[in-house]
Parts: structure tokens; C-alpha cells; sequence
């Protein structure tokens, strides 16, 4: 009898926006081979005060309310790009924003694109994710399964050690904990509390 080994782990876009913000934590993120692991999400949904879906669809968050598992690119004080993963089924309005990477992939291009030498700040916040990855908003609407997207979850014997804590940068349900980051990372946009 042949061994048959494992299907590799899926990350299930289809579940709530905190199970998939949960379980990006420790993934690899690549955008055009550029990228590093995913070490600090924040979860938002159509319920939720804070989140871009809350008064249902408009032109800038159409793509939030699906299909899921694409990229939901929006700019944030009109200064910064912001990547969020838009998960549940289509209609439903929730997302992940990815708040920070451990740069792994690319260092020299992330170290041209921020103009700056400091591996820790090269992508620690969602506004430097998107500089350092080259994102902007021709992305929004493609498939994060996809290039020039590369998303490579944790294997079945990795485990990512996982805190908890609110929302960073938003004035409505500030206290609901759904901020998620990798335990101990010094790659965190802030340290935990």
C-alpha cells in the first residue's frame, strides 16, 4: 500500500473574517515573488461599525461584498494603500487587513520601494505592507490565490503561537478583539498589550 501524504492546508476564505485572520497568521504573502510572513491581521465585517461594508455596497467597497479570496486594496488618509483579503461568501461584506510582514523575500526591492534600511520597519504597518510589496489599487479585485499573488499557509506541522488584542486606527467598536498578531514578533506594527 502506497503512503499517500496530506493535501498541503487551504486557508478557507468562505469562514468569518476572524477564523481567516486567525489562520494567516504565519503564512507567506508574495507579491511578484516580493513579500515575507504575515505576522499581524486585523478582521472587519459588514456588522462591524469600523469596517469600510458597514452601510452596505458603494463604488470604493464593492469588491469587499466578494467573490472572497481576492484583494480589497483601499487608501487610508489619502496618503497610503491597504491590502485586505476579502473572505465569507459574495454579498456578505468582511475582510482581513494584512497590518504587518516579517520581510523574508525580496529585501533589496522592499529596501528601495520604503527608501530605508531597517528590516523591522520595512513592512510593519499596513500602509509600509503595501509600499514594500508594491501594491496599490490596480491590484483590488484580483485573485489572491494567484500571481501575481503567492499565498502559502502554514504546513500541518507548523504552529503559529497567536495574541489577540483591539483594533488599531479606528474610532468605532474599538475595543472588539479582532487585531491578531505571531507571539513575540519584533515585526509587529505595535507591540501587543
Amino acid at each position: 500500500m502506497n503512503a499517500v501524504s496530506p493535501t498541503p492546508p487551504v486557508i478557507d476564505f468562505s469562514a468569518s473574517s476572524v477564523d481567516v485572520a486567525r489562520s494567516l497568521i504565519g503564512a507567506t504573502l508574495l507579491v511578484n515573488g516580493v513579500g515575507g510572513r504575515i505576522v499581524e491581521t486585523e478582521a472587519y465585517d459588514h456588522e462591524d461599525p469600523a469596517s469600510h461594508s458597514f452601510g452596505g455596497p458603494t463604488r470604493r467597497n464593492r469588491v469587499m461584498f466578494g467573490p472572497p479570496c481576492r484583494a480589497y486594496i483601499y487608501r487610508s488618509y489619502g496618503l497610503h494603500w491597504c491590502l485586505n483579503f476579502v473572505c465569507r461568501g459574495d454579498g456578505h461584506g468582511a475582510g482581513v487587513l494584512i497590518r504587518a510582514l516579517e520581510p523574508l523575500a525580496g529585501l533589496d526591492t522592499m529596501r528601495a520601494r520604503r527608501g530605508l534600511s531597517n528590516i523591522r520597519l520595512l513592512c510593519a504597518g499596513p500602509g509600509r505592507v503595501c509600499q514594500a510589496l508594491g501594491v496599490t489599487d490596480e491590484h483590488s479585485g484580483m485573485q489572491i490565490d494567484s500571481p501575481p499573488f503567492q499565498l502559502i499557509p502554514l504546513t500541518f506541522t507548523e504552529q503559529a503561537s497567536i495574541v489577540t488584542g483591539p483594533r488599531i486606527g479606528i474610532s468605532k467598536a474599538k475595543d472588539a478583539p479582532w487585531r491578531f498578531g505571531l507571539s513575540g514578533s519584533p515585526f509587529l506594527s505595535r507591540p501587543f498589550r
